[in-house]
């Protein structure tokens, strides 16, 4: 069982408590015990195309078998092929300098085409991800103007120097181990120093091998084949490091006094916002209220403000309701994934050692939160004066999933196409395809066959059988006006966040800061819930009716911001020059907007409605 600490970051306290995880436990060694050491994948900023290990013609087992490593969901999906290595490693024991593969008089052989392949690699600088004790190998680098000590993940795979590619064909494992009794270690540390020599270098002694600390750099010959070695040394280090404690040199929280800034500035304009909300709404909808409810110049009083003129068309279901109430089931779905995900990450249930558990955890989420999501869409739906709720239910369940499926699986195709291990494989999309007809489908239907027999939502007006003419708009409620000013408050409480997410998903980096993010969260729910009843009161008070739609599309503008940050993200901080690697972040942005947008919208649609029925019900009603 693994321990991680929980820690709950809210403004002026943490709550810390340590607990292990089912599932990942702490393996004892002894002395001289055999320890594995798996490859992962290779990673390129550059290209966003990760490849296996032995995509590449490295060191082969010495059985000549690859025996992949059992996966789970989300580690598919993310590119992860664990296979085994020639590496032998034991506790505690040191190995100076050892051959990995082939004998000291022959060399390993790659042919020109090998050559370009690895090159080519090489020019993308891609990373090499090894496993010790399900530990990530990390490299150490040294920042010349700050002289500050960074950590890299992985390691490269070599180097560009003049135009010609040299390969890290020598790895020195630096172990660390902590003693938790006598005779039982713990790994609790694994680095890399990586080196590059020539072949005529390597020096051999019987099974030992040497070379000069200024030797030459292995050169990868693209005109006639490469030969070379690949070697590697071990060395152990005693730690002080709890076994609880390891994960903290890559989940070191870096530029925290950012997210606290980023955190009380947004709390600071959503207070500043509630204010307003207060001072101009509450006030004006009580003195309104007031009016309303007297017996005195009743007429009058109607001609000064307009919201309650339309009391009798506010309520008219809107064009395409199969439609609404499906995007509306779709968003609870998503609102309930993201939600309950977020939170037990908080918790630290989502560790980092279970590679690919934070993606298995969302997907699985979002299957079963259809049932919650067809039960509000029914009675949403049946609210609406809906009569095909079969129909609605299909398309609940399928509109959203088909729209990411499709695109998945037409990039899919491209990434196919590099032979990468990003690309999914026909089983896993059959498991996928299997989630979603034969479990989120069913869920959907049910929670439709309960929500449809339930009463619909009560609303406190009637409505007209006519529908009133709706008068010219000013030029400021313009949907697209709307959007944009609706957008920039939300988008100002998840900017920070955002770019933390964006460095983790296109720079192969670690997030853990799911305390900050719940609270980001938070903000952004409420943020987004007062802009939502800001603009649709000014909308009604201008006798504009026509909420339903706008209201989700207005809540929805910081997924606008988001899509032109994604845009200044690519070309200020992201390398990639080649239409394949554009290709897949325009697809896969474009679905996180997307996503965004279908969160924000909901939140927001909810908002406005409880608003509305809340507004209507407190006055009289001739």
């Amino acid at each position: 069982m693994f321990s991680v600490r929980i820690c709950l970051f809210f403004i002026n306290f943490v709550f810390c408590h340590g607990f292990y995880v089912p599932g990942v436990a702490p393996v004892e060694y002894k002395k001289g015990q055999k320890i594995e050491v798996k490859a992962v994948k290779m990673t390129s900023i550059h290209t966003q195309l990760p490849y296996e290990y032995y995509s590449l013609p490295l060191c082969r087992p010495k059985n000549g078998t690859i025996i992949y490593k059992s996966e789970n969901l989300g580690e598919v999906l993310r590119g992860d092929r664990i296979v085994s290595t020639n590496y032998e490693v034991n506790m505690a024991e040191n190995i100076k300098c050892r051959l990995l593969c082939h004998k000291k008089n022959e060399p390993m052989n790659w042919s020109v085409e090998e050559s370009e392949t690895v090159a080519s690699r090489i020019e993308h600088e891609y990373f090499v991800h090894l496993l010790v004790d399900n530990l990530p190998v990390a490299t150490k680098i040294i920042n010349r103007e700050t002289s500050e000590k960074n950590i890299e993940q992985g390691y490269r795979l070599g180097f560009m120097s003049k135009g010609k590619a040299y390969i890290n064909n020598h790895l020195k494992l630096l172990l660390k181990y902590h003693k938790h009794s006598q005779d039982s270690y713990r790994v609790v540390g694994f680095e890399v120093e990586t080196t590059s020599v020539a072949r005529d270098e390597l020096v051999f002694i019987d099974d030992s091998c040497q070379f000069p600390l200024s030797a030459k750099p292995q050169l990868v010959n693209e005109d006639t084949g490469t030969k070379l070695y690949f070697t590697y040394s071990v060395e152990w280090g005693e730690s002080d490091i709890q076994w609880a404690s390891r994960w903290d040199i890559y989940l070191g929280m870096k530029d925290v006094q950012i997210h606290w800034f980023s955190i009380i500035n947004s709390i600071v304009v959503l207070f500043f916002l509630s204010g307003i909300l207060t001072m101009i709404m509450v006030r004006t909808l009580r003195r309104d209220i007031a009016k309303y409810n007297s017996d005195e110049n009743i007429e009058d009083l109607i001609e000064e403000t307009g919201w309650k003129l339309v009391h009798g068309d506010v309520f008219r279901p809107p064009p395409r309701r199969m439609l609404f109430a499906a995007i509306i089931g779709n968003g609870i779905q998503v609102f309930l994934m993201a939600l309950i995900t977020i939170f037990i990450a908080m918790l630290g249930m989502l560790s980092p050692a279970s590679r690919g558990a934070l993606m298995t955890a969302a997907i699985f989420l979002y299957v079963f939160m259809g049932l919650i999501a067809g039960y509000y869409s029914a009675r949403l739906y049946n609210t609406m004066r809906g009569k095909q709720w079969k129909q609605a239910a299909f398309l609940t369940a399928t509109l959203y999933p088909a729209i990411v499926f499709g695109k998945c699986f037409f990039l899919n195709f491209f990434i196919m196409g590099k032979h990468s291990s990003g690309a999914v494989p026909f089983s896993t999309m059959m498991a996928l395809l299997c989630l979603w007809f034969c479990i989120s489908l069913p869920l959907v239907y049910l929670g439709y066959y309960f929500g449809i027999r339930k009463q619909p939502f009560q609303h406190p007006v009637r409505t007209n059988f006519i529908p009133r003419k709706v008068p010219e708009q000013v030029w400021y409620m313009n949907i697209f006006i709307c959007i944009l000013m609706a957008g920039i408050l939300p988008f100002g409480a998840v900017f920070i966040e955002l770019f933390f997410i964006f460095s983790a998903l296109w720079e192969n980096q670690f997030y853990y800061l799911f305390g900050f993010l719940f609270l980001v969260f938070c903000i952004l729910v409420v943020s987004v819930s007062q802009i939502s009843i800001v603009m649709v009161y000014f909308q009604l008070c201008g006798e504009d009716y026509h909420w339903w739609w706008k209201s989700f599309i207005v809540s929805g503008g910081s997924a606008v911001y988001i899509l032109i940050y994604s845009v200044f993200y690519f070309f200020t901080k992201l390398e990639i020059t080649e239409f394949i690697p554009t290709l897949l972040y325009v697809g896969y942005t474009g679905l996180m907007v997307l996503t965004f947008w279908l969160l924000t919208g909901t939140i927001g649609f909810f908002a406005a409605y409880t608003f509305i029925r809340r507004i209507y019900g407190a006055v009289k009603i001739d």
